[in-house]
């Protein structure tokens, strides 16, 4: 009996050791990653070269200026543009990499939603507004567009934004030709999201004439200049009152986001030309699919983004 006794307490200690082993290793790692997460500015700033001024490019600062008073016209005082402070130009690799896992930290701060519908905008921390999927997706979309946009020899700069719940700052890679991405300016839109139309007004003398019907939705950056475009166009061929033959065509397209576009023609004869169309533009850290059996585009996620599914009937 003495010799169980002793034979379970040897049992008993070994097992505190190795519990204290576990809960040392758990430890360790839990460090180890916390101190891989925990990336500053600082550490990006040791992979730049110094640049000579704080001045940035000209088509840097007009975009700068009209982001400013678009911002202001549209958001009031709910965000604006502080300052601006020139951090170097990337020199190396492992910038880059840094870049990426700075952008897509989960505290760092995004902003989503269309500027001129001001209840759309969104504006926190990457961790406070996504989670589970979608944090992903969005961590996942933000490393992409760093990677793919951001080389050596790309300016990065610190903005400093004032916000109604207080100031906080974010990372805009930029070069001569213009900003290249920031959580901000490229997570925001400027968006009318009544489409565009228009119709031919061709007076055709011929046997068989046409006319068409176009929409279209358009995104804008911040400064104003076009970022992207959804569309459809059906075209109606008839002589009199009957239509002998239709068709569709559709396009989308964005800069550092994602489009789809999809149409086919429902009715090619008859009183009417009709058409179905399936259209989806988003910022990188949302996602579209298409649905071929409901022919149909969603969004899922988070980010900017307008999507619109329906038919369109054209007479003669």
């Amino acid at each position: 009996m003495k010799k169980l006794a002793t034979t379970f307490k040897v049992f008993a200690v070994i097992s505190v050791l190795a519990l204290n082993s576990c809960r040392d290793e758990n430890n360790e790692i839990t460090q180890q990653e916390t101190a891989q997460v925990k990336v500053t500015t600082a550490d990006l700033k040791k992979e730049t070269t110094p640049l000579s001024s704080q001045t940035v490019p000209e088509t840097v600062q007009i975009q700068l200026d009209e982001s400013k008073k678009n911002l202001e016209a549209q958001l009031k005082s709910d965000l604006q543009i502080a300052k601006v402070n020139v951090i170097g130009k990337i020199a190396t690799q492992k910038g880059i990499e840094l870049s990426q896992n700075l952008v897509s930290d989960k505290d760092q701060f995004i902003a989503l939603g269309n500027i001129m519908d001001p209840s759309s905008v969104k504006i926190g921390k990457i961790g406070d507004l996504y989670s589970g999927e979608d944090l992903a997706t969005a961590q996942k979309g933000l490393r992409e567009t760093i990677t793919e946009e951001v080389k050596t020899g790309t300016n990065v700069m610190e903005v400093t934004w004032n916000g109604k719940n207080g100031p906080f700052k974010t990372l805009c890679f930029y070069n001569d030709a213009g900003i290249i991405w920031d959580n901000i300016f490229g997570g925001l839109v400027m968006m009318d999201t009544r489409a565009n139309t228009e119709t031919s007004n061709d007076r055709q003398a011929s046997k068989v004439v046409s006319t068409w019907y176009k929409q279209w939705w358009t995104a804008n950056w911040l400064w104003g200049s076009k970022r992207g475009e959804i569309g459809y166009q059906i075209t109606i061929y008839y002589s009199g009152s009957t239509v002998s033959n239709a068709d569709v065509s559709d396009w989308g397209y964005i800069s550092l986001g994602k489009a789809k576009s999809e149409s086919k023609i429902l009715r090619r004869t008859g009183a009417f030309g009709q058409c179905q169309y399936a259209l989806g533009i988003c910022t990188p850290t949302g996602s579209l699919s298409f649905n071929s059996n409901n022919f149909s585009v969603s969004f899922s996620g988070l980010g900017s983004n307008v999507v619109s599914n329906g038919t369109k009937s054209l007479y003669p």
